[in-house]
């Protein structure tokens, strides 16, 4: 069973930056890759990185590729989103995400949510 809980969400005006983390409890030896979901009202949930277990691959959606950057401390069981030049259309709620498959097609472990607002 993995557990995984957010924080560092909040309210920050275009052009900002914040630093999600997420708070992983994966059993020892099981390699789950990790990613950063986000929904939008109205839209569909997008995957917006993912890193996998050794923190040697990451993949970015093109609509934050150059602003956003997944990284991965597994001593600390932590997994970070920093999220840097803000704009509007970032804001929705963001999830973090554990499968054992990298291409996280499908996802076995969510998180509660953390919700992102950027002001214009």
């Amino acid at each position: 069973q993995v557990q995984l809980v957010e924080s560092g969400g909040g309210l920050v005006q275009a052009g900002g930056s914040l630093r999600l983390s997420c708070a992983a409890s994966i059993p020892p030896k099981r390699m789950y890759a990790v990613g950063w979901f986000r929904q939008a009202p109205e839209k569909e949930r997008e995957l917006v990185a993912r890193i996998s277990w050794s923190g040697g691959s990451t993949k970015y959606a093109d609509s934050v590729k150059g602003r956003f950057t997944i990284s991965r401390d597994n001593a600390k069981n932590t997994i970070y989103l920093q999220m840097n030049s803000l704009k509007p259309e970032d804001t929705a709620v963001y999830y973090c995400a554990a499968d054992l498959d990298y291409r996280m097609e499908t996802v076995e472990f969510w998180g509660q949510g953390t919700q992102v607002t950027v002001s214009s």
